[in-house]
């Protein structure tokens, strides 16, 4: 653990009698965000997998199950993390990916074997909540636009740290072309998020790597495209990482 002394100062309208330095204590830790990218590429492969009929659409409950067990309870786990080494950005996207996720795998284990699972519809199946056989799950398809809309939120914040945000536009996009699917079911958007799908898996996993080695040797052994504050991050001294500590949350008085 590291400490940072910060001038004390008495807020308005209190006075407990008690004015000097506060101790601010840093926890180091490892880097969550390998382990954030590999549960996204083991679920945007499972399913695009299925989306390609690479593997029957009766075997959809496997990624289900795959992304509920797995993927969501780690980025769930990396979302909390990374919000206590004091990255929104990295907290809010991982956040947003595993409350996804976790919604693509209920509604696909919930559903009949083959029918309704993203991406898997037949002609002549009927999924639960549509009008018409044939036809996908429009209730989904919103969701995951909404989820493609909000993933942009912190890939726009995160573009000092590019390699990131790279990853998490391409997830906007895999969410967005999944979603307009489930809302026509087209053979062909079908196909097209599940290439997208295969693209982010690779994209995560050089992601997932490329961070794993810049945190495991302090350096950065692939291009990870760091600009501006997060080059500082990784290259900067204790008063860099420190700067502006007093307006953080967590230490100022509101959010």
């Amino acid at each position: 653990m590291s400490g940072r002394d910060l001038p004390g100062e008495r807020s308005g309208g209190r006075d407990d009698g008690q004015a000097g330095p506060v101790r601010v204590v840093l926890r180091p830790m490892g880097s969550p965000l390998p382990l954030g990218f590999l549960g996204l590429a083991m679920a945007t492969t499972a399913f695009a997998v299925v989306e390609l009929r690479l593997v029957s659409a009766a075997q959809a409950h496997i990624a289900a199950l795959a992304v509920l067990l797995f993927t969501a309870p780690l980025q769930f786990l990396v979302s909390v993390l990374a919000f206590l080494a004091r990255d929104p950005v990295a907290g809010a996207a991982m956040g947003i990916l595993s409350g996804t996720w976790a919604v693509v795998g209920a509604v696909t284990l919930t559903s009949a074997p083959g029918t309704s699972a993203p991406g898997t519809s037949a002609p002549g199946t009927s999924a639960p909540g549509t009008s018409a056989p044939g036809t996908a799950d429009p209730a989904l398809g919103v969701v995951l636009l909404t989820a493609a809309a909000a993933m942009l939120v912190p890939a726009l914040a995160g573009l000092p740290k590019l390699l990131a945000a790279v990853v998490m536009t391409i997830s906007a996009t895999r969410f967005a072309l999944t979603g307009v699917y489930e809302l026509t079911a087209s053979p062909e958007w079908r196909t097209a998020a599940g290439v997208a799908g295969l693209v982010l898996a690779a994209a995560a996993y050089y992601a997932a790597l490329a961070f794993e080695l810049e945190d495991t040797h302090g350096r950065a052994l692939l291009p990870v495209a760091r600009l501006g504050r997060a080059r500082t991050a990784l290259r900067g001294d204790l008063g860099d990482q420190t700067k502006g500590l007093a307006r953080e949350a967590g230490v100022r008085d509101q959010l």
